[in-house]
């Protein structure tokens, strides 16, 4: 084998499928089926697992810090919900609408976000949640205010070549609507982290300025980035809002934003596993407390997070270095 074939076949490695990864995709369509009685839990989880894998792509791939990604988020439920209510009930069209709603705020709010610090970016991007948060419960009129957008009626699930499928209480349709937008998004990805624009991405996260040397355009990168998260984001609060068929101002409030950094968190940054890992693990801990102690469950959640930064976290959010700062 030749050096080239050999680099080739080096650069490649990471972006093949590995067998544990479809035994454990194998697991979770699985356990969709098994417990089926648990379906609302599933969705609830498979909705987090995007917000969450939307997250990791800008820290744990570009090294962006926030702590106001609820936003996307909230503009994503609220689109899809007002779009269902006014215009047309089709889940996958109004899904198209909350991503693009995230992905022009995204695209809108970059120039802030690109060329901050760390601190700044914090400060940014929980501002712009706040103010959308006041915005939302302004025009109340619009958006139901303190009450929510209430009668949202969402129209049957039609799959060309696959059948029709109404939402149901029990939330059946809903948990494997949300798995299967969930399953699309992370094969994207993974495709994405891994292509050029993926491997520059955590190249610029590690080291700016050598990325700048060699005359690639760090600002395009991460407006780019940035961009696809609040798509993201913004799907993943149009499934929330359509599966649930409610949007309030819940969905931009600060815990949202907590919440996620928090499933990112348990589950590791940089990886895209993490994303499902600590979802799952953060809606099944909330489960099974609540159901102990509701009024406590933070308490709990809060301890396994200290104790999990304790046995050795302390990369979490930088698990692989592309470019060292010393330059070796």
């Amino acid at each position: 084998m030749s050096a080239a074939s050999e680099t080739a076949s080096r650069l490649l490695a990471p972006s093949k499928w590995r067998a544990w990864e479809f035994t454990l995709w194998a697991a979770i369509w699985g356990a969709t089926v098994v417990f089926g009685q648990h379906a609302a839990l599933v969705n609830e989880i498979a909705i987090l697992a995007l917000f969450a894998l939307s997250l990791d792509l800008i820290l744990g791939y570009a090294g962006i810090v926030s702590l106001g990604h609820a936003a996307y988020f909230g503009v994503g439920a609220y689109g899809a919900a007002l779009f269902a209510k006014h215009v047309m009930p089709d889940p996958l069209v109004g899904l198209a609408v909350g991503a693009a709603l995230g992905a022009l705020l995204g695209l809108v709010t970059s120039p802030m976000i690109v060329r901050g610090t760390d601190l700044t970016r914090l400060m940014v991007t929980m501002g712009v949640a706040l103010v959308l948060l006041e915005l939302a419960n302004k025009f109340d009129g619009l958006t139901g205010g303190t009450d929510g957008l209430q009668g949202v009626v969402m129209g049957p699930l039609v799959i060309p070549f696959v059948g029709r499928f109404d939402f149901d209480l029990g939330a059946r349709v809903a948990s494997f609507y949300s798995l299967a937008v969930l399953f699309v998004v992370f094969v994207l990805l993974r495709r994405i982290v891994h292509s050029p624009l993926g491997i520059s991405m955590q190249a610029l996260r590690d080291n700016r300025l050598r990325l700048m040397a060699i005359g690639l355009s760090v600002n395009a990168r991460l407006a780019a980035v940035y961009t696809l998260a609040a798509a993201l984001a913004g799907a993943a609060g149009a499934l929330l809002a359509q599966t649930t068929g409610f949007a309030s101002l819940d969905v931009l409030e600060f815990h949202r934003s907590a919440d996620v950094m928090l499933a990112l968190v348990i589950g590791g940054a940089g990886w895209l596993w993490g994303g499902l890992v600590g979802a799952i693990a953060f809606k099944v801990l909330h489960d099974v407390i609540s159901s102990f102690t509701a009024q406590y469950w933070t308490f709990w959640i809060g301890l396994f997070l200290v104790v999990l930064m304790l046995v050795g976290r302390e990369r979490l959010f930088r698990p692989r270095t592309w470019f060292k700062r010393g330059g070796r």
